[in-house]
C-alpha cells in the first residue's frame, strides 16, 4: 500500500492510522515537476535482517513498549492525526494557526501535500519494509488494521511530513525555530512511541524532508508563497492568544524518548 495523506481543509480527507488518504483528482499538483528529485536514491537502503540497524530498530520497538499508557504515549496518540499539524505546532509558535487566521499558510501546505506524497511513495515501494510490530510483537497506540499493515515502514510518511512543515515554519518564522524543530523533531518520535515505524524510519523521514525542502527552494512559486506566509505568521500572532498547556508539551518533547 502506498503512502497518501492530507491536510484539514474542503479538499482533504482525514488521515487514520492505516495511511495516507488520496486527494481529489481535481485537487492543485505540488510545487515541482513530477520526478524532480528521487528521494529514493538520497536516502540509504532500509535495514535488512542480521544488519545493525535492524537489530537496534528491534531494540528500540521493545524498549519503548513500556511507554505504553503514559504521558508521551497521549502525546503520540495525539501525533498520529495528521490533520491536526498546525494545531501541534501552536506551542512551538506562541499561538494557534488556523486554516481561517492562516490562508496563505493552509494553501501552501495543501500544495506541498502532493510533493511529500511523491517524496514518500518512491521510496516506500522500494524498499517494502515491515513495520516493527509485524516483526516482534507488542501494543500499538492505533489500531491494528489490514491497511496499516500493508503500508510499508520505510521512510516514515508522518516524520517526512512533520519534518517537512516544521523546516517551512522555522523558515518562515525564525525567532521560533529552536522551538519549532524541536516539536518537529517529536512529532517523528512519537511514530516509534506510537510502535507503528521504526527509529530508522523516522530518521529517514527527516532527511526525505531535508531533501525535499532543499528542492522546493528551486521553485519561484514556493519561494513567493513562503514570504507570503511569513508576513502572515507575523500578523497572525500579533492578534492571537498564548496557547494554553504550552509548559506540559514542552517537558515531553525536551529529549527523544527512546
Amino acid at each position: 500500500m502506498r503512502a497518501k495523506f492530507a491536510l484539514a481543509a474542503c479538499a482533504v480527507v482525514v488521515i487514520s492510522g492505516a495511511g495516507w488518504a488520496v486527494a481529489r483528482e481535481d485537487a492543485p499538483k505540488g510545487y515541482l515537476r513530477p520526478g524532480a528529485i528521487d528521494t529514493s536514491r538520497v536516502l540509504p537502503p532500509a535495514p535488512q535482517p542480521g544488519e545493525a540497524r535492524y537489530e537496534a530498530d528491534r531494540k528500540t520497538f521493545l524498549a519503548t513498549r513500556a511507554l505504553k499508557d503514559g504521558p508521551r504515549w497521549a502525546l503520540a496518540q495525539n501525533d498520529v492525526d495528521e490533520k491536526k499539524i498546525l494545531a501541534d505546532f501552536a506551542c512551538a509558535l506562541g499561538f494557534t494557526p488556523t486554516p481561517e487566521t492562516n490562508p496563505r499558510l493552509t494553501a501552501l501546505l495543501m500544495k506541498l501535500r502532493h510533493d511529500v506524497i511523491a517524496a514518500v511513495n518512491k521510496p516506500k515501494d522500494l524498499y517494502q519494509r515491515k513495520r516493527p510490530y509485524l516483526i516482534d510483537e507488542g501494543p500499538i497506540c492505533v489500531d491494528k488494521t489490514v491497511s496499516l499493515a500493508m503500508s510499508p515502514d520505510y521512510p516514515s510518511g508522518h516524520t517526512t511530513w512533520g519534518w517537512t512543515v516544521g523546516l517551512i515554519l522555522a523558515e518562515a518564522d525564525p525567532d521560533h525555530a529552536t522551538d519549532i524543530l524541536v516539536r518537529a523533531r517529536s512529532f517523528g518520535e512519537s511514530r516509534v512511541v506510537c510502535g507503528v515505524h521504526n527509529a530508522s524510519a523516522v530518521e529517514a523521514g527527516r532527511t526525505n524532508a531535508s531533501a525535499l525542502v532543499a528542492a522546493l527552494h528551486g521553485s519561484k512559486a514556493f519561494r513567493d508563497d513562503l514570504d507570503a506566509v511569513r508576513t502572515e505568521i507575523a500578523e497572525a500572532r500579533a492578534k492571537a492568544a498564548q496557547p494554553a498547556q504550552c509548559e506540559v508539551e514542552k517537558a515531553l518533547v525536551a529529549k527523544t524518548p527512546y
